[in-house]
C-alpha cells in the first residue's frame, strides 16, 4: 500500500452505480412484488452491499482499511433494469470511490445470483464511478495561481557553514507541488537585529508568500516569534492549531512548536520550524489547503 502517513483527514465522498438487466418483464415483477424464490432480492442485496462496502480492504490489496462513517444503497428501476446506487462517506486520508464501486459490485453480483434460477438472461451491464469528492484534487484550481516565495532561514549554524542547509531543497520541493516559485533566499544569524533586519528586507520584495524558518521553539534563543509577529496585521490561528495538530499526531514534541501563520498586507506569512523534518510536516499540513487565502487577501474591497 501507499504510505498515506502525511495526509490530513478529510471528509471523503463517493457515488458509485451498476446496473442489471434482466431478461424479461415477469423477473423485474418478481424483483419488485417480492416473489423470487430465493427471498427478496432488494433487501438481501442491500446487505451484501454493506457488507461489501466495509470489506473492501479484505478483498482488494492496495485499499487501506478505513473507517466507514455512511453507506446509502438505493434503486432505480426500468423496464428491464435496476439501477444501483451506493453512497459512501468516511472523514479519513483516503478516498472511498473503490469502497462504493465494491459495494456496488457485490449488490449487483447477489442480485445475479438470486435471479438467475429464474432467468437465464440477467447480466451485469456495468459499474461505475459516478463522482467523488474530498481529496486534494478538490483545490487543484488553488494551485493554478501566481504566488511566488522567498525563504527566510534564521540559524547561524547553516549561515556559518557548520550545519548543511536541509531547509531549502524541503521548501522547494514543496512550493514546486503547488506550482509556486521561490524566488529567493536569505540566511540570517538569530540575534533580534538580524532576523528583524533579513525580514523586513524580504518584505520589501515583490514576493506573495514569504517562509520564515526556525527560532520556534522554546530555547531561550528561540526569538523568532517575538521578532515576526509584531509585524503581522491578522493570524490565521486556526492554520496555527492545524500544524500543530497534525505535528501532534506525529511527534509528541509538537506541542513545543510556537509557528505563526498572519499576513501583511497581500503577503501570507508563514513562520515554522527549523528542522527539515518540521517544516516538512507543517508545510504537508497546510498546502494546498493554506492557499485559499490569496482568494481572500486579493478581493478588492
Amino acid at each position: 500500500m501507499i504510505d498515506i502517513t502525511h495526509k490530513s483527514n478529510t471528509l471523503r465522498h463517493a457515488v458509485a452505480e451498476a446496473i442489471v438487466v434482466v431478461g424479461k418483464k415477469e423477473t423485474m415483477d418478481a424483483i419488485k412484488e417480492n416473489k423470487v424464490p430465493k427471498g427478496n432480492v432488494l433487501e438481501v442485496a442491500r446487505t451484501a452491499g454493506l457488507f461489501g462496502v466495509k470489506h473492501t480492504s479484505n478483498m482488494i490489496p492496495d485499499c487501506h482499511p478505513l473507517p466507514i462513517e455512511y453507506t446509502a444503497i438505493n434503486y432505480e428501476f426500468f423496464d428491464l433494469s435496476v439501477k444501483i446506487i451506493i453512497e459512501v462517506k468516511t472523514i479519513y486520508k483516503t478516498g472511498v470511490e473503490v469502497e462504493a464501486m465494491h459495494g456496488a459490485s457485490v449488490v449487483a453480483l447477489t442480485m445475479y445470483d438470486m435471479l438467475k434460477p429464474i432467468d437465464k438472461n440477467v447480466e451485469i451491464q456495468h459499474i461505475k464511478l459516478v463522482n467523488k469528492t474530498g481529496g486534494k484534487s478538490d483545490y487543484k484550481d488553488l494551485l493554478k495561481s501566481d504566488i511566488n516565495a522567498g525563504l527566510l532561514i534564521c540559524s547561524s549554524a547553516v549561515q556559518n557553514g557548520k550545519k548543511e542547509n536541509k531547509i531549502t531543497p524541503c521548501v522547494k520541493d514543496k512550493l514546486n507541488t503547488q506550482n509556486i516559485e521561490l524566488k529567493s533566499e536569505t540566511i540570517t544569524g538569530e540575534s533580534s537585529d538580524e532576523i528583524k533586519t533579513a525580514f523586513e528586507n524580504i518584505l520589501r520584495t515583490e514576493v506573495d508568500l514569504i517562509v520564515v524558518s526556525g527560532g520556534t521553539g522554546i530555547a531561550k534563543k528561540d526569538i523568532s516569534p517575538e521578532i515576526i509577529t509584531p509585524y503581522l496585521e491578522r493570524t490565521i490561528p486556526g492554520a496555527e492549531e492545524l500544524m500543530r495538530d497534525y505535528g501532534q499526531n506525529r511527534s509528541p514534541y509538537a506541542m513545543f512548536s510556537r509557528s505563526k501563520v498572519g499576513v501583511i498586507g497581500n503577503k501570507l506569512i508563514l513562520l515554522l520550524p527549523g528542522s527539515s523534518n518540521g517544516i516538512k510536516e507543517s508545510m504537508d499540513a497546510l498546502f494546498p489547503y493554506i492557499l485559499h487565502v490569496f482568494r481572500s487577501i486579493r478581493k478588492k474591497q
